[in-house]
C-alpha cells in the first residue's frame, strides 16, 4: 500500500493496484473564503500535478465540508467515477453535480477487490455540535485488501467513543488521523489534535499512525512540528509518519 500525502485531508492512496482518492479538495491556493479569519484557504499550492489526481478508480468522501470536496473537485473528476459518501444528504449533493456512481456506505462495501466499512465520529465536542449543527455528521472509513494492510482513516473527529470502538473492531495496522485541532471562532477544537496521536498510540501500540490536515488551513491551530514533538516526547515517534504534501509513504 501506497499513501501519498497531498494537501490538508486530501490522499492519494494505491491499494491493491486501484487508486483511491480520499476527500479531494483540488483547487488553488486562496480559491476559498477562511473559516476563522481573513486569510483564504488552502494557504498552500498542491504540490502534487494536479493531472496526477483526476484519475482515480474509487473516490471517498467522509463529508462534504468545502475543505474535503470543494468546487474544483465537484468540477474536474470524471462523472464516472464512484464515489463513497456517508448519508443521502451528501450522495444527493454530489448527483446533483453529475456524478453518476454515488454510493451510500451504509454497510461494508467491496469495490475491485478492496472492502470500505464506515466508521463513526463527532466533528467536535458536544458543546460545539449544539452551538454549530451546521458541522453536521462526518464518517471516518476503514479499508480491507486480501493483499494489504488495514487502513483505517479516522476523518474529521476530535478523539470519541466511536474511535475506540473502530480501533477495537477492526485492529487496523495503519492509523490516519486528522490532527490540526481546527478551531472556529468561540468553539471547541473540532479536530484531534498531536495528544490524541498518544491517545491513539495507547490503543493500537502496533499500528503506524499517519497524522495529516495540517498547515493548509486558516482555523487549524497544531502543525506537523507540534505532532513531532508530541511523539517524541513521548517515546512514540518511531510509530507516528507526518508526511508532507506530495510525499509518498509505502507501509
Amino acid at each position: 500500500m501506497k499513501i501519498t500525502q497531498v494537501r490538508n485531508a486530501t490522499l492519494l492512496l494505491e491499494v491493491g493496484g486501484i487508486r483511491v482518492l480520499v476527500d479531494p479538495m483540488l483547487g488553488a491556493k486562496g480559491s476559498q473564503p477562511g473559516f476563522a479569519s481573513e486569510r483564504r484557504n488552502p494557504l498552500v499550492d498542491l504540490v502534487v500535478p494536479l493531472a496526477d489526481l483526476l484519475d482515480p478508480d474509487i473516490v471517498v468522501v467522509t463529508h462534504t465540508h468545502s475543505d474535503h470536496w470543494d468546487a474544483a473537485a465537484a468540477a474536474l473528476l470524471p462523472r464516472d467515477v464512484p464515489v463513497l459518501v456517508q448519508h443521502d444528504e451528501d450522495a444527493a449533493k454530489i448527483a446533483d453535480a453529475g456524478f453518476t456512481r454515488v454510493t451510500v456506505l451504509d454497510e461494508p462495501t467491496t469495490m475491485q477487490g478492496a472492502t470500505f466499512t464506515r466508521t463513526g465520529g463527532q466533528h467536535g465536542s458536544d458543546a460545539t455540535l449544539a452551538a454549530a449543527p451546521r458541522l453536521g455528521e462526518v464518517m471516518g472509513v476503514v479499508i480491507a485488501h486480501p493483499d494489504e494492510q488495514t487502513l483505517y482513516i479516522a476523518g474529521d473527529t476530535v478523539y470519541h467513543p466511536a474511535v475506540e470502538q473502530a480501533l477495537a473492531a477492526h485492529r487496523p495496522d495503519v492509523v490516519v488521523l486528522n490532527t490540526g485541532e481546527a478551531v472556529l471562532p468561540g468553539l471547541d477544537p473540532i479536530l484531534m489534535g498531536a495528544e490524541d496521536v498518544v491517545r491513539v498510540n495507547r490503543l493500537a501500540p502496533d499500528a503506524r499512525i499517519v497524522a495529516v490536515h495540517m498547515e493548509a488551513l486558516d482555523h487549524c491551530t497544531v502543525t506537523r512540528a507540534d505532532v513531532r514533538a508530541t511523539a517524541e516526547a513521548h517515546g512514540i515517534v518511531e510509530f507516528v509518519d507526518i508526511p508532507e504534501d506530495g510525499q509518498t509513504l509505502s507501509v
